[in-house]
């Protein structure tokens, strides 16, 4: 399987925080570059567009990202959204899978091939395990979404190796540089697109004891989970003033 145009579509997950490159745009290399660097020494002429913005809930993406990217002619097409809805106070999970049915039979009319992705299943993290019972009403309607439009899926919640905390950034809420690269492998191998990528080589498992994983756990709230927080309060966006690092489709 062979592409020419591929779009990404999505929220921070996408544009690639926590895999930092002080070469490409926005500072930021990320799973989808990775796939799209795969896909550039398969045919000639490729190009690449990735609209996807930090902090972008999902009617913000389909409003900002949808309209441009059909305007580019993609063959291929990722879209990732939904993980900054979830983590609201409150949300209505059949509303916004409702809108993204919407968007997805849109894609699907163009004949683009059409990649979608369910959300992780953090039952390991302290924070985010809360989220669980979400999670998994909203992957299983995406999967339906799937299902519907014969469009193919990337099922996130199933792959173990995510469960490995030092494939994830500092940050705890982001893929760091092993896990975009696992991203790029689970994405191409459901593709069925040939290629040489492997997982990269993590650190040895730190042994910390009760006190210092306290301390390393009071040192997180401070630097990551307080600011998000105050954002939310505030109504602001890690994503305020951020551009799409790719807007236009163009060679690698």
């Amino acid at each position: 399987m062979s592409f020419h145009r591929y779009v990404a579509l999505g929220d921070s997950f996408t544009e690639g925080v926590g895999d930092p490159d002080p070469t490409r745009p926005n500072g930021l290399r990320g799973w989808a570059d990775r796939l799209a660097e795969v896909l550039t020494t398969r045919v000639e002429g490729f190009t690449y567009a990735n609209l996807a913005v930090r902090g972008r809930k999902l009617p913000e993406i389909l409003a900002e990202q949808l309209g441009p990217a059909i305007q580019l002619e993609p063959d291929l097409v990722s879209m990732y959204a939904g993980g900054n809805d979830l983590m609201r106070p409150s949300v209505d999970i059949d509303a916004i899978v409702a809108s993204y049915d919407d968007a997805i039979a849109e894609l699907a009319a163009t004949g683009a091939t059409v990649v979608l992705f369910t959300g992780f299943d953090a039952r390991g993290s302290k924070v985010f395990k809360t989220m669980r019972g979400r999670t998994a009403i909203y992957n299983e309607l995406v999967r339906e979404v799937a299902e519907k439009h014969g469009v193919v899926l990337v099922d996130f919640w199933r792959f173990p190796e995510f469960r490995d905390w030092r494939v994830w950034d500092v940050d705890r809420l982001h893929l760091g540089t092993p896990g975009h690269q696992l991203m790029a492998i689970r994405v191409l191998d459901t593709l069925g697109i040939p290629h040489a990528l492997q997982p990269l080589e993590l650190p040895p498992l730190a042994e910390l004891t009760s006190a210092e994983r306290r301390k390393e756990d009071l040192t997180w709230a401070k630097s990551y989970a307080a600011p998000w927080v105050k954002r939310r309060l505030t109504g602001r966006s890690s994503g305020d003033g951020v551009q799409a690092k790719r807007p236009r489709l163009e060679p690698l």
